[in-house]
Formats: C-alpha cells, sequence, structure tokens
C-alpha cells in the first residue's frame, strides 16, 4: 500500500499519522513545505518539498510530475486546510476516497450548513458574504447577538461574537483579509465535540469533549485557562441528543473513511444545535485525549482504516480525560510557576501529561495557539473527580512571565 500523505511535518500532530501510516505496513511518500527531521525521515519512504503546501495549483503540477510512473493507492490529508487539495489529487489520479464535491461540503461553513438544514437537522441561521455591505445586510436578517467568521476557517480564527451595531463596526476592519465570511445566529448552551473515527460514513469509534468555557470564549479572553473534558459515560442523556445529531450529520453529507471533528451546542432548554464539522481530527489534542480516554492508538487506527479499511483497537472508554491550557501573566520568558508543586502533591497520580513551559522559557502567542504556554492532562473513571481536578489545575495554577 503506496499513500501519498500531505504536510506530514506540520502540525506537529501529523508526525504521528505519519508513524500510523508506517506502521500498518504503508510506504509513505510525503509531501510538504518543511524539512523532515531524521527521527520523522523513518516512517517517510520518500519526500517531495514544495515552496508552500498552500499554493494548490504549484502542488497539483509538481506532484503530477513527481509521481509520474509510481503506483499510488491514496492520497490523504488531516490538516484543515489541505483536505480539498487531497481530493483534488485523488481525483487527478482516480483514487479511491472522498470527493471534492463531499469534501467542499465539509470545509465550505455556508455550504455546510444548507447541506444539513437539508436534511431537515437544526443549524443556525446563517448567510454567506463578501462585502462590509452584505455583512450589514447579514446581521440585520439574523439580528443580535451574531457570530461573524471565515467560510473556510478553523480553530476559532477570526471569529467574532457581535452583539450591537457598534459592536460590527468594530470588528468589520479585522476581516477584510477574509475574502468570505459567515454571519450567523449566535447560539447560547454548553459546547461539545463530538469526534468520530469513520468506515463508509459509520462510526467505529466515538468520544465527546465539552468545552469550558465555549471555544469563542476560550480564543478571546488571555485570561481563561481553557479545559477540554472528555466524557467517559456517553450514555447520559444530555449527550445522546448531540451523538444522534452527529450521525445524520454524517449521513447528510457523505462522509467517508477516517476521522471527524464535530462542534454542537446543547440549549438550556435541551435543544441540540448542530455548530459546524470538519473531515479531519480535530486539534489541540483531542486526538491524544481519546487515546487516553480508552488507552489506545487513534493515530495507528486511522492509518489502519485509511489504508485496510479495518479499525481494530478495543472501543471500551475507561476514563473521563481533561486538558487544561494555561497562560502565563505578563510578557516576555516564564519567571515563576505558583502552585503546581502543591497541585502534583494532591492529584499528581491523575496527571499523565504536564507541558508547562518552564522558567527561562519564551512565552507563546496565545491568540495562535490554543496550547499556549502548555498544559496538563489529568484523567479519571469518575467525571467529577475528573472536573474536579481540572478546576483546580486552571484556578490554582498559576505562570507568570516578565
Amino acid at each position: 500500500m503506496r499513500v501519498v500523505f500531505l504536510s506530514p511535518t506540520y502540525p506537529p500532530e501529523m508526525r504521528q499519522f505519519t508513524r500510523g501510516l508506517a506502521e500498518v505496513g504503508a510506504e509513505v511518500l510525503g509531501i510538504g513545505d518543511g524539512s523532515p527531521d531524521p527521527e520523522l525521515r523513518r516512517y517517510l519512504t520518500d519526500y517531495l518539498q514544495v515552496p508552500s503546501i498552500m499554493d494548490e495549483e504549484d502542488v497539483l503540477v509538481r506532484a503530477h510530475a513527481w509521481l509520474r510512473g509510481r503506483h499510488v493507492d491514496r492520497v490523504l490529508a488531516n490538516w484543515e486546510p489541505l483536505v480539498v487539495l487531497a481530493a483534488r489529487l485523488r481525483a487527478r489520479f482516480g483514487l479511491p476516497g472522498m470527493t471534492v464535491d463531499a469534501v467542499r461540503g465539509f470545509r465550505d461553513k455556508q455550504l455546510m450548513k444548507e447541506r444539513v438544514a437539508a436534511a431537515g437537522l437544526r443549524v443556525p441561521r446563517a448567510q454567506r458574504v463578501r462585502t462590509v455591505q452584505e455583512a450589514w445586510a447579514a446581521v440585520e436578517r439574523t439580528g443580535y447577538p451574531a457570530i461573524i467568521k471565515p467560510i473556510s476557517g478553523a480553530g476559532s480564527a477570526d471569529t467574532y461574537k457581535v452583539e450591537s451595531a457598534k459592536d460590527l463596526e468594530r470588528v468589520l476592519p479585522y476581516m477584510r483579509h477574509v475574502g468570505e465570511a459567515s454571519c450567523e445566529e449566535f447560539i447560547e448552551g454548553d459546547e461539545y465535540t463530538y469526534d468520530t473515527v469513520c468506515l463508509d460514513g459509520e462510526p467505529v469509534y466515538e468520544s465527546v469533549t465539552q468545552y469550558l468555557p465555549n471555544a469563542l470564549e476560550m480564543r478571546s479572553l488571555e485570561w481563561v485557562s481553557p479545559i477540554m473534558l472528555s466524557v467517559r459515560d456517553l450514555a447520559q442523556p444530555h449527550i445522546t441528543g448531540g451523538m444522534g445529531l452527529g450521525r445524520q450529520v454524517l449521513r447528510a453529507l457523505g462522509m467517508g473513511d477516517g476521522m471527524t471533528h464535530m462542534e454542537w451546542f446543547r440549549k438550556p432548554d435541551g435543544e441540540v444545535v448542530f455548530g459546524e464539522i470538519a473531515c479531519r481530527p480535530g486539534g489541540a489534542c483531542i486526538v491524544d485525549q481519546m487515546n487516553y480516554t480508552s488507552d489506545i492508538d487513534l493515530f495507528r487506527e486511522w492509518a489502519r482504516i485509511s489504508t485496510v479499511r479495518r479499525f481494530e483497537a478495543p472501543t471500551e472508554r475507561k476514563y473521563n480525560v481533561g486538558i487544561i491550557f494555561k497562560r502565563a501573566q505578563g510578557q516576555g520568558r516564564i519567571s515563576t510557576i505558583v502552585g503546581l508543586r502543591e497541585y502534583l502533591a494532591r492529584y499528581g497520580a491523575h496527571v499523565v501529561e504536564d507541558t508547562l513551559l518552564r522558567p527561562g522559557t519564551p512565552r507563546r502567542d496565545w491568540k495562535t495557539t490554543l496550547l499556549s504556554d502548555g498544559y496538563l492532562v489529568v484523567r479519571h473513571p469518575d467525571w467529577d473527580h475528573a472536573r474536579e481536578m481540572a478546576f483546580a489545575a486552571a484556578t490554582d495554577i498559576q505562570l507568570y512571565a516578565s
């Protein structure tokens, strides 16, 4: 089995998917604009370095020339900006996998909502806009509060909540670099993910994670320590509605083989509302979180699904898993960490990862990466205990920079 995998060097978790492909026996032909280090090279049979992986037309030409005379079985991508490129390469080489049209239904947020709504499912009212005038008109129809975000965005980047005309006037200049945007109804409620590994569009592994606070607040408020907490017991009534919605969304959009990441809301009255979905794994360590939830390796299982179309891991959910992202107060380099020693004395047996930046390390830009200044991963079979540990990490540990 010979697989072309796009951008094995970036984002960092793509290295693990590359490893997974090699471990299930695939020959991995990487295409990207980064330089693989020796460790990653171990998993690559060959590698084409291009000037910019985002230049679709150039990559299509270079890949076609590079692969001339070679037999290829799959073209895969797990990074949001590249899923359409992967589909275009599959179409060019006549390979199996999701079509360009199917993938665009997962990439174009307005088209996505139209197709999901056509299946009779609840979506936020939304409209595609290309100009400032269209944005004003759309929000007039939607009403305040509203959300404005890129049609093909990811990770809440360039996403804004507007609560008044004055708010919209303030936000629109920040959107001038965005070619197309979606103006949509703001949904008030708890926000969850629905993550899957699919075979022929049917989930063979499912997971739900709660965002605390909701994703937009995570990305907007520097003082917040964002928490993502996976749910061990998926049979809870407040979870099952969102999972049922997710399964219907997968059918409505024509999902094939691979991983998906969906966000949905549960309103105070119990109604579940679709947010958005991608035909790729969630970022911000969500695949690691699922692995810790079930003690499995979904990087490898995704590779197995994508090549030999089998899923061999157990699906038992053993733990609720919390990831707590920390942001230092101040600028410059980390100078002090307060509360970590006491936290580890109390909960250390349940901490499975600690990547907090240590004193002397430069701060990261919290606006460009949810990983921020590091994170802790905790897990426990009991929901209340896992939630207690997650909130304690959010409130009792402080990083300072100077």
